[in-house]
């Protein structure tokens, strides 16, 4: 799995500056950016010289340049074609926008490869296999899509053999005017940028994703980039001293695990008559508690589990960790027999 290539990054003449750094650590892996070419908010008298000077920095160091493009992208560039703005930004792909005659694009044999707009599929009379469809942002609340439209959407281009991108919102510098993330789910607005990438490419089946926002957290960066290496779902966690034996191994799910519960397979290691845990964090277990069977459970002390639901307190049973509400949608990606590892949560 070649992981540059399925995750990337919106990029913004306006923020480019401050998105350089950050997309230093992709230079030359031929990674996705996106941009749009037509964001009236964009607009500064410098901005085609801005514009220009980003594409060739993104060209220069190896990235894969899809751009956004309307009727009005080639009139303020002062283009006649969109052949002639493709060589001169270095674009690989066009994301078309209204207004253009999508048979005579097809004509006109571009060296590009094209996008369409994934999320208003539904205005087009049919789709193109092997094509890429892209999805929109939302950047006001409550108007991203649903699950039901969503999974509708993406099933009709798969059917036609086409490919899903969607965008994700970032938790580090989010996007103005409204900062409230550019994602394309509603559901995943607020939650961890991993969390939300691992949810697209599971359980949605996204073949490429994209950070909507300026920029998101090395710690949430480094947690998508492993996934998208081995496939492994980790959990960040604060676990107490003594058990950080825990961490960085690889644990499996029990493949009898009731849905509402995580059993650690492995954890039946400790699970012996006479384990030595004593009781302590007896507390309710919501949802993400991550907990050890005390020596009041006899010989399932050292059991460990996760929880998916909330259980009541039990006094056999230790809450030795939690995982963040903004993490929780991993455990519902995280199925009976498949394997995943704790990790130190951020800042620790």
């Amino acid at each position: 799995m070649q992981t540059s290539k399925i995750f990337g990054f919106a990029v913004y003449v306006s923020a480019f500056k401050r998105q350089r750094p950050f997309l230093e650590m992709m230079k030359n892996q031929n990674a996705p950016v996106f941009t749009s070419l037509h964001m009236n908010e964009e607009m500064t008298d410098s901005y085609v010289d801005d514009v220009e000077e980003m594409c060739q920095w993104l060209h220069e160091n190896g990235f894969w340049i899809m751009a956004d493009v309307s009727p009005l992208t080639l009139k303020r560039f002062g283009e006649d074609s969109l052949a002639s703005l493709a060589r001169r930004l270095h674009l690989d792909n066009l994301r078309l926008d209204f207004g253009f005659d999508l048979k005579q694009l097809k004509k006109d044999e571009l060296n590009v490869s094209f996008t369409y707009n994934a999320s208003t599929l539904l205005n087009q009379d049919s789709e193109e296999a092997e094509a890429f469809y892209m999805h929109n942002f939302y950047p006001r609340p409550e108007t991203g899509l649903d699950d039901v439209f969503f999974t509708s959407l993406n099933q009709r281009i798969k059917e036609a053999s086409g490919q899903t991108l969607a965008f994700i919102s970032g938790d580090e510098e989010k996007r103005g005017p409204l900062y409230e993330g550019l994602p394309t789910l509603e559901a995943h607005r607020y939650l961890s940028p991993y969390a939300q990438c691992v949810d697209l490419m599971k359980h949605y089946g996204i073949d490429k994703v994209f950070l909507g926002d300026i920029k998101m957290s090395d710690f949430e960066l480094d947690l998508i980039t492993k996934y998208l290496e081995d496939g492994l779902i980790r959990l960040p966690v604060k676990l107490p001293a003594a058990l950080d034996h825990l961490y960085n191994e690889r644990f499996t799910v029990r493949v009898d695990s009731p849905g509402t519960l995580i059993r650690v397979q492995e954890s039946r290691q400790y699970a012996q008559a006479g384990k030595h845990v004593e009781p302590d964090q007896t507390d309710m277990r919501l949802r993400g508690s991550v907990t050890m069977d005390n020596e009041r459970y006899k010989r399932y002390s050292g059991e460990v589990q996760v929880t998916k639901a909330d259980y009541p307190k039990d006094d056999r049973v230790n809450v030795i960790g939690r995982l963040s509400e903004k993490y929780h949608l991993l455990l519902d990606n995280l199925h009976n027999g498949e394997t995943f590892m704790f990790v130190p949560e951020r800042g620790e």
